[in-house]
């Protein structure tokens, strides 16, 4: 039985782990089997003492690729949700898990900086913050994503909507797990 990994990448702030959270319940009412491997979580846990250098962001996104790819393997929904930056890492991971939907959470730099409570980009765009991801470090946004969400104009239920859509599109989804 293989399952599924549906990779959330995006700017800080974008919307993936609300998004993704939100799949996984769609998910699981449908009984199938669901984990997250939120990006926030996985650095503080598994990535603990990696930095924002890219050796160390793509340390991060091998590490979270292994882990959906073990879930994929037996039978599990890994949806992640990392900003996951460098096109060539995501690529190097797809290939690893091959059952895979790739979602880009779009948001402009404008809006993320509207709805930032934190103030990270407004710090960011001053020059306070280092290695930001999508202003003083680069974000490769996907050329080909399964599917692209825009949280900018989209509600979260038009965006999971869309998710949902692609990944039933995809052909890829697991059969739900027999209770017994």
């Amino acid at each position: 039985m293989s399952g599924l990994t549906i990779w959330f990448t995006g700017l800080s702030g974008a919307g993936k782990s609300t998004i993704g959270k939100r799949v996984a319940t769609e998910l699981r009412d449908r009984g199938l089997r669901v984990e997250v491997l939120d990006g926030d979580e996985v650095r503080q846990t598994l990535s603990a003492g990696l930095g924002f250098s890219k050796e160390d962001r793509d340390i991060n996104i091998r590490r979270i690729g292994f882990v959906a790819e073990l879930l994929t393997r037996n039978g599990v929904v890994a949806i992640t949700a990392a900003i996951s930056p460098y096109k060539d890492t995501r690529a190097e991971v797809r290939r690893r898990i091959g059952r895979f939907v790739e979602v880009y959470v779009r948001c402009s730099i404008e809006v993320l900086s509207e709805r930032d409570v934190k103030g990270l980009y407004k710090k960011a765009l001053a020059g306070e913050i280092d290695h930001f991801t999508g202003v003083s470090d680069p974000y490769e946004a996907p050329d080909a994503p399964d599917v692209i969400v825009d949280s900018g104009t989209q509600t979260v239920d038009e965006s999971v909507a869309a998710v949902l859509a692609a990944v039933e599109a995809s052909g890829l989804l697991p059969e739900p797990a027999t209770r017994g």
